[in-house]
């Protein structure tokens, strides 16, 4: 993709593209910091996040490649080290 900001229309066609992609489950309590900290460090087409994918009311971060869903467990397990996804 090209550096251009991509309009809602064309994040949605491309999150579709490569979705699922690499998910990273999270805690109840670490969606704020999860969202946060996403936007801070990729691009709004790069990840994607639901609310209470699993019984325990856990949420999951999907991410386009390996290496991001790695860079936001390694901080993830930081700032929740008790955790573990």
């Amino acid at each position: 993709m090209t550096n251009k900001q991509m309009s809602p229309q064309e994040m949605s066609d491309y999150k579709l593209k490569w979705g699922p992609g690499y998910e990273v489950q999270v805690d109840i309590d670490s969606d704020f910091w999860g969202k946060e900290f996403c936007r801070k460090n990729f691009k709004p087409q790069n990840w994607s996040y639901r609310k209470h994918t699993m019984p325990d009311d856990s949420h999951t971060f999907y991410f386009e490649n390996k290496d991001f869903a790695e860079k936001f467990l390694n901080e993830y397990n930081k700032h929740n080290p008790r955790f573990h996804s």
